[in-house]
């Protein structure tokens, strides 16, 4: 669709880009990136014949830019450009109704139902219909760049040319907008290409992505390479963070601010922040902890500083747990974003807790345990589903500053732990009479401080693994021995 050859220029004497070359494909959404004066406006202004250019070529649809005129690029050309203007007081639907003017042979003396239908279609798509009779210089910056969007997406052009497009826009209208663009890319071949300030709106709607630095091209490629951590950190001079999107295949960039809240926290997590009552484990930290967990609430990654296991009975309703557990949350109150909440069946002053120290690394692991409905994995097949309160809850903080990969392998070496301490203790699936390795709603936490320590991994044999080991294998088997004198006692 269109095939950008050695293109330099800019204004005055000296190039603002030089010898770019790149290729944009019928229908993709294609993002241009770079910080401020890498040239993006530039080049947009090139592609679209707007600004004159000292050397190489724009071809588009097969044929040179110049070959075209100014009617002829109009039917194939949209622009909306940064801060669009409008000097007259147009209403709405009037300014949109410009985007026409292409299409017709004279000053709208051929203007159409499929005109008026086309207008109407797309004021409705940009959200600017409901006000379509007012007067355009009544409205706010955000309402009058939807109302220039609308205009351009009225020619109906075959490629789309975007100056930051979401700039002014709330939120819910920048995801709808980039939804219905991203619509017409696939269903009706629009070619769009779009100037991005934001990385991760970029990162999950483009196709491709190209990155200018200071008028050069860095790199043109997917999102997931375009936006790595090391590239971006060098061209923007800033300190990022590259994680997934929670939903979908696409990059997402975290800006690392120079101090945060956590800075100078030097708190050792250890049995003196936490309270041990009839209904409920708490522990609470100062500064939040970055975690991992399978908790009912506060599941996933993320940060928190309060910590709750809440014993429940053995017949409690689980089918809205995660509401019901918000909700008892709030009536002791506690806010939900600052918790991770799990739910045991045990009786809690059966906990087990241990904090252990090696050199410069501790942790505080606490771990309640039941084995009443104990489960061996490997022949789970032969249960039937039924969901319980769970029985073996183990928590593992870690005073220390831990890897991604280091939360993994800590929950694998913990749940590795927890499997030999069943077997050590002679614990039986009562349906396959094989030995247990957990039970059946078991639930799991690792919480660090991301403070001190580097921590890298946390594999079985590494400092982290083995005190990890130590403690898990010590708390759940003095857990399971509390639960085993209260069951035999009759309680």
């Amino acid at each position: 669709m269109i095939n950008v050859q050695n293109l330099t220029g800019g204004y005055g004497k000296l190039p603002i880009v030089s010898d770019l070359a790149f290729k944009v494909r019928k229908g993709e959404l294609y993002g241009i990136l770079g910080p401020n004066g890498s040239g993006k406006t530039t080049v947009l202004k090139m592609i679209s014949g707007i600004l004159p250019f000292e050397q190489g070529s724009v071809t588009i649809k097969g044929r040179l830019l110049e070959s075209y005129s100014t009617k002829e690029l109009a039917k194939i050309i949209a622009v909306l450009p940064q801060h669009a203007s409008q000097s007259f007081s147009y209403t709405v639907k009037d300014t949109v109704s410009l985007g026409r003017y292409a299409h017709q042979s004279g000053w709208f003396q051929t203007w159409s139902e499929e005109d008026e239908e086309i207008v109407q279609r797309v004021m409705k798509q940009t959200g600017v219909d409901s006000f379509q009779k007012k007067d355009i210089q009544t409205l706010s910056g955000g309402e009058k760049q939807r109302v220039f969007l609308a205009q351009a997406l009225a020619q109906e052009p075959e490629i789309l040319l975007l100056d930051e497009p979401t700039n002014h826009l709330d939120l819910s209208y920048q995801k709808e907008l980039l939804d219905v663009l991203k619509l017409w890319t696939r269903e009706n071949g629009l070619t769009v290409i779009s100037i991005f300030h934001d990385l991760n709106l970029a990162g999950l709607y483009c196709d491709q992505l190209l990155l200018l630095d200071k008028g050069k091209i860095n790199i043109q490629h997917k999102p997931n390479e375009v936006l790595r951590e090391e590239r971006i950190q060098s061209v923007y001079k800033t300190k990022i963070k590259k994680q997934p999107h929670p939903n979908v295949p696409a990059p997402q960039m975290m800006l690392l601010p120079e101090s945060n809240d956590n800075e100078g926290n030097t708190e050792v997590v250890q049995s003196s922040f936490m309270k041990i009552l009839e209904d409920k484990i708490v522990l609470e930290t100062v500064y939040p902890l970055k975690t991992l967990s399978s908790g009912v609430v506060g599941s996933g990654s993320g940060w928190h500083k309060v910590f709750i296991n809440r014993r429940v009975g053995l017949d409690y309703e689980c089918s809205n747990h995660r509401e019901e557990m918000q909700n008892y949350l709030i009536q002791e109150g506690y806010e939900p974003s600052d918790c991770v909440g799990m739910m045991t069946a045990v009786h809690l002053e059966d906990a087990s807790f241990q904090h252990l120290k090696d050199d410069e690394l501790s942790i505080f692991v606490v771990v309640t345990a039941g084995v009443g409905h104990a489960i061996d994995a490997s022949k789970s097949h032969q249960h039937n589903f039924d969901m319980q309160p769970g029985t073996i809850n183990t928590w593992i903080f870690v005073n220390g500053n831990m890897t991604e990969e280091a939360f993994i392998q800590c929950m694998m070496t913990a749940t590795e732990v927890k499997s030999k301490v069943l077997h050590d203790q002679n614990v039986k699936d009562p349906v396959t009479n094989s030995f247990a390795t957990g039970t059946a709603t078991d639930s799991i936490l690792v919480a660090a401080t991301q403070s001190g320590e580097d921590i890298e991994f946390a594999g079985t044999i590494t400092p982290l693994g083995k005190l990890v080991g130590q403690a898990v294998y010590h708390c759940t088997t003095e857990a399971i021995g509390h639960y085993r004198r209260r069951v035999g006692k009759g309680h």
